[in-house]
């Protein structure tokens, strides 16, 4: 258990009650310049945990179990947090751009569930690279929000009105993670049904 991949994800679950309190007040831009730091090392350690484990020849059924776990927790708990503080709120829209969150943590739950009955049958479902592009989008779209709320003064004119960069890049791609886990979902699905009676 105590293997430096293994670590490093536990690392990523240990840190995110401090990562959700960064988050907790929206108007705080230090806080979040902190959570962004905390996000993009958190993230670092996803690529170095199981990089590290395949050069090393570490991979281990505990990695295979909690890594997955490790990164849901993290998408979930950003979501949950940004949406309760009002941060999935942009122009045009409002807060409609919460449904794209709901998509993904509805996803995700449901893909969950699903690995958990075809693993029950012997049956293993191999990660597709267009699930990979959208675990790259969740967090890019996750972290450019975060980076959001920590640069306020960081605007652009879209028509007549003032919007923050790196939010509004988060809000597009957080709906086009959105587009890619209903499709991936779609695909996961696809495989489940054929093994139901």
């Amino acid at each position: 258990m105590m293997t430096v991949p293994n670590l490093l994800t536990l690392s990523r679950i240990v840190a995110l009650p401090l990562l959700a309190f960064l988050l907790w007040w929206p108007d705080w831009a230090f806080g979040y310049l902190l959570a962004f730091a905390l996000y993009c090392l958190m993230g670092i350690t996803d690529y170095f945990d199981g990089y590290i484990a395949r050069s090393s020849g570490a991979v281990s059924r505990l990695g295979q179990f909690l890594d997955p776990i490790a990164d849901k927790i993290m998408i979930a708990t950003v979501i949950l947090v940004l949406a309760a503080q009002g941060v999935l709120r942009g122009p045009y829209v409002g807060d409609m751009h919460v449904i794209a969150g709901l998509i993904i943590l509805a996803r995700e739950i449901a893909v969950s569930g699903l690995r958990e009955f075809l693993g029950g049958l012997q049956v293993s479902v191999p990660v597709s690279r267009l699930a990979k592009w959208k675990t790259t989008f969740q967090m890019v779209c996750l972290g450019a929000l975060i980076l959001g709320k920590a640069l306020p003064g960081w605007t652009m004119l879209l028509g007549a009105q003032s919007v923050n960069v790196p939010h509004t890049v988060g809000l597009i791609t957080l709906w086009a993670a959105a587009a890619l886990t209903v499709v991936t979902g779609w695909d996961y699905l696809r495989v489940g049904l054929k093994h139901m009676d």
